[in-house]
């Protein structure tokens, strides 16, 4: 159990909220993309595996790019602090965009 909030959490939480408003439409796109992965036939599959993984990297690199703004206004030890917080916090609040969030 954390005794103390983290330094970040009002700012993050605010954050993922903007993004998740401002990019409602390509999470939507992204829920209904793996759907239609998970119900494709065979001879599909690996297509609209492709298209997913397309969506997913699109709101990856939105979610770092914002990220990274955010913190080259901390000093070094702030911009590690900030970004291991986010980092976890987008894989509680918004895991598909996660994946290799650190790459971006």
């Amino acid at each position: 159990m954390r005794l103390r909030r983290e330094r970040f959490a009002d700012v993050i939480h605010r954050q993922l909220a903007l993004f998740e408003r401002e990019q409602r439409g390509l999470i939507d796109d992204c829920v209904a993309a793996e759907r239609a992965y998970d119900r494709a036939a065979r001879d599909e599959a690996e297509e609209r595996y492709g298209d997913y993984v397309d969506l997913v990297e699109t709101g990856t690199e939105l979610r770092g790019g914002l990220r990274n703004n955010y913190a080259s206004t901390l000093d070094e030890d702030g911009a590690v602090e900030y970004e291991e917080a986010l980092n976890r916090a987008v894989l509680r609040r918004l895991r598909r965009f996660a994946l290799e969030i650190e790459d971006r």
